[in-house]
C-alpha cells in the first residue's frame, strides 16, 4: 500500500477506508439534525455509509374558530358584520406529504406529461411526482389507492419537509 494513501493513525496493511471515524459519523448525524435532513449517504474508497432518521410529521395547525354573535364596537347600530365562515377541510382526503426538502416535479422531464393529474385514479406504489434533493431524483409514490383530488405543490418550485403535495380521495 502506498504511504500517501494511508492515514497517519491507520496501521500498515489496513484496507483503505477500513476504519470508521466515529467522531466524523457523529458530526454527520449532528448535521442531519441541524439541517433537518432525513437521510445521508456517501461512498468513498470502497467504504459506504448511509444514515437515516425517522422524523415525525409536523403537527397539523389548527385555526381558531371565529367568534359568532359578537359585533365589534365600531359597527354602527343597525348594520351587521358578515359572519366569517371557516374554510372547509375535507377530512376524507389522504394527504401525500413531501418526505424531504427539494424541488417538486410533476413529470419525469419538462416535455413529458405529468405522472398524475386531478381526477386520475392511482394505485398504491404508483409514482405521483419527483422531488429532487441534492441532484438526486426521488420518486414519490402513492401509499393508498384512490383518486387524485388536489395537487398542492407547483411544478418546478421548492417544497419543504412535510409540505402537502397531493390530496387523494381513498377508493371506496
Amino acid at each position: 500500500m502506498n504511504d500517501k494513501n494511508r492515514r497517519p493513525d491507520e496501521p500498515e496493511g489496513a484496507a483503505p477506508g477500513g476504519r470508521i471515524d466515529f467522531d466524523e459519523v457523529r458530526r454527520v448525524i449532528a448535521l442531519l439534525e441541524e439541517k433537518n435532513l432525513t437521510a445521508f449517504e456517501i461512498e468513498t474508497e470502497g467504504f459506504k455509509i448511509k444514515i437515516s432518521r425517522n422524523v415525525p410529521a409536523p403537527a397539523p395547525t389548527v385555526a381558531a374558530a371565529p367568534v359568532v354573535g359578537v359585533s365589534p364596537a365600531s359597527t354602527p347600530a343597525g348594520e351587521s358584520t358578515p359572519a366569517v365562515q371557516p374554510a372547509e377541510v375535507d377530512t376524507t382526503l389522504h394527504i401525500v406529504a413531501s418526505p424531504m426538502v427539494g424541488t417538486f416535479y410533476r413529470a419525469p422531464d419538462p416535455m413529458a406529461a405529468p405522472f398524475v393529474d386531478v381526477g386520475d385514479t392511482v394505485k398504491k406504489g404508483q409514482t405521483l411526482c419527483i422531488v429532487e434533493a441534492m441532484k438526486l431524483m426521488n420518486e414519490i409514490e402513492s401509499d393508498v389507492e384512490g383518486t387524485v383530488v388536489e395537487v398542492f405543490a407547483e411544478n418546478g418550485k421548492p417544497v419543504e419537509f412535510g409540505q402537502k403535495l397531493f390530496g387523494i380521495g381513498p377508493a371506496s
